[in-house]
């Protein structure tokens, strides 16, 4: 990691501030003044700021019921997003593993382990994830083979991969995937002649919403939580 990297994610500082403070030597690497901004460090170096010793923070792993009309991003100037819902000085670095649209609800997972978010988000790892489907029209047995077999989407070379169907009430399913295409789950009922009135994410691979969070609350993952997807 580049020296004023680890400062700016050590610290208040931003990117362009650390560099400052290293130009003006107010950064030791070692106990020496260190001036280079670029200078690599392997991980084990004391490195201080103005005689402060810095330490990287640990990686965060967070779940959200996410409410409807907020947007998967970390900024957006039009609409609210996931991260405005949590204090700010936690945000640092997080950013979001496995989007939902802004209509969409429920589970949403946020960190700042690039590598964990790839594993979750990877179409190589075969994460499964359950959404709770409402739907228009009740589904026809026929229709939920066609999706238990896979389907072709409007536009897309490549037909789904099997999915698996529950129906728990007349208009309403659950339907797991295990990818994560553009807007799947609404293409793939409308690929079934049906339409999806409401969506809600219950679960990613063995991470399960929380059932007492509340829409726009969160939590840290457990451990256990956190190394089921890694």
């Amino acid at each position: 990691m580049r020296l004023d990297q680890f400062i700016a994610n050590s610290s208040e500082l931003s990117r362009k501030e650390a560099k400052r403070a290293i130009s003006r030597g107010e950064v030791t690497v070692d106990e020496q003044t260190c001036k280079s901004a670029n200078t690599q460090l392997t991980g084990g170096e004391r490195v201080a700021l103005a005689g402060a010793l810095l330490a990287l923070p640990g990686e965060r792993y967070l779940m959200m019921n996410k409410p409807a009309g907020v947007v998967s991003a970390t900024t957006d100037s039009d609409h609210p997003t996931a991260l405005d819902l949590l204090p700010s000085d936690i945000t640092r670095n997080l950013h979001i593993a496995g989007r939902l649209d802004a209509d969409t609800t429920g589970l949403l997972l946020l960190t700042t382990d690039g590598q964990w978010s790839h594993r979750v988000t990877s179409p190589r790892t075969d994460c499964p994830k359950t959404y709770r489907v409402t739907l228009s029209e009740p589904l026809t047995d026929a229709a939920a083979q066609q999706l238990e077999r896979g389907v072709d989407l409007h536009n897309d070379p490549k037909p789904t991969r099997p999915a698996r169907v529950k129906a728990l009430e007349e208009r309403i399913i659950e339907l797991t995937i295990s990818e994560g295409r553009y807007h799947q789950v609404k293409r793939m009922l409308a690929a079934v002649g049906n339409h999806v009135e409401a969506l809600h994410r219950l679960r990613i691979g063995q991470v399960e919403l929380d059932k007492a969070l509340k829409p726009g609350e969160y939590r840290e993952l457990t451990c256990q939580e956190k190394d089921s997807l890694a």
